[in-house]
């Protein structure tokens, strides 16, 4: 591939979520603060949307490496499952005891190692990744694991992470008990202009480039516009240049590499024919 030719040890611009290659946006920064907030006042259900490749998983993941010492983690990368199915996953994530397959006993057994936690002063939260998939009777047995408190706390914190359509799930009538008890909500953003020559000149940089910059700003700013700001897009997209770059034996891309890519990406603005010349 490219990195001998660029100077680069690693891939710069892969699309799975790596958090040693987070970057901090403005709205990443303002979810995690509202996360760590939402935990310290105690409320029991936060909930953050954002569209595909904005961010959710690697929020998700930064979110849970910051927890300290006192807080027990539950992580459900994939929740599309059954009720009892889904309370059976989140037992065994907790370290509840096994027994009867029933929900209500699934529950009582949860109930019970919460308060077990509880008593050695540990906090539970549970993160559901990907909440849009839940079936709409998972959702509603959420109902059931959000009453789990004693008289002063709450005994599990549930963070549901999804793409808008997740709004719209919890918008239905049927849901309203659960829609109502969501005490704080973080829409995430893609990255504004300047964020995105930031974020592709770290990305570039853990990756090992140490030389003059590989996207001036005309193609940051193309890179922008084309990608709309989502970091998964501007992934693809400087991945893309990147390999033009190297094909034309260049070391620097220019906007126009940025626009070739983007011809051929499912997601990314089409640039005007004219633009091409």
């Amino acid at each position: 591939m490219y990195l001998a030719h660029f100077g680069l040890q690693q891939a710069p611009f892969g699309i799975t979520p790596d958090t040693e290659f987070l970057y901090p946006s403005n709205s990443h920064r303002e979810g995690l603060n509202l996360l760590h907030f939402a935990l310290a006042s105690g409320e029991g259900f936060i909930k953050v949307v954002g569209e595909i490749g904005t961010g959710k998983t690697l929020l998700c993941r930064n979110f849970l490496a910051e927890l300290g010492p006192d807080w027990k983690a539950a992580y459900l990368p994939n929740p599309q499952m059954e009720p009892r199915a889904f309370l059976r996953e989140v037992a065994d994530d907790i370290g509840a005891a096994a027994g009867a397959p029933e929900a209500a006993h699934i529950v009582k057994r949860l109930n019970h190692r919460l308060l077990e936690l509880a008593r050695t002063d540990q906090k539970v939260v549970l993160c559901i990744d990907e909440a849009q998939t839940m079936p709409r009777l998972t959702i509603e047995s959420l109902r059931l694991l959000s009453n789990l408190e004693t008289e002063k706390r709450k005994l599990l914190h549930i963070v549901l992470f999804g793409q808008p359509e997740l709004d719209e799930m919890l918008a239905a009538h049927s849901a309203r008990q659960i829609r109502q008890r969501i005490a704080f909500h973080h829409q995430l953003r893609g990255l504004d202009a300047e964020e995105v020559g930031n974020y592709v000149e770290q990305r570039l940089r853990i990756a090992g480039h140490s030389g003059d910059a590989l996207f001036p700003d005309s193609a940051v700013k193309t890179l922008h516009r084309l990608s709309g700001g989502t970091p998964r897009l501007v992934n693809i997209l400087a991945h893309k240049a990147l390999l033009t770059v190297f094909g034309e034996g260049r070391l620097r891309v220019e906007a126009r590499h940025v626009r070739i890519a983007a011809e051929d990406t499912d997601g990314a603005a089409k640039p005007a024919w004219w633009s091409f010349w």
